[in-house]
């Protein structure tokens, strides 16, 4: 599930083949709904960092301003690595 709650994004739950275009519609709800960028992606809640949950924020991220819309947070360390190994980790917005 993605939500918007005090200004920020949070994603919970898996994200699978499954559920993953739901994840993408529910974020884009949210990104429309909200006037000002950018905005945090807060990742706590994630169950599971794959490639597949990746895949879906860098598509929301598409649909920002300038698509520099999400800052990241609480990024989980196998999706830290997946990032890391695609080199993403210097184009995307991460909070420590």
């Amino acid at each position: 599930m993605i939500e918007l709650i005090d200004q920020e994004l949070h994603v919970s739950g898996k994200i699978d083949y499954g559920n993953a275009e739901e994840f993408y519609q529910q974020g884009l709800i949210a990104l429309n709904s909200h006037l000002t960028f950018p905005i945090v992606l807060n990742l706590s809640k994630l169950e599971h960092g794959s490639t597949l949950a990746l895949a879906v924020f860098i598509r929301l991220l598409r649909q920002t301003p300038e698509a520099k819309g999400l800052i990241f947070k609480a990024v989980p360390e196998k999706m830290l690595k997946i990032m890391q190994a695609c080199h993403l980790e210097q184009d995307l917005q991460l909070l420590a």
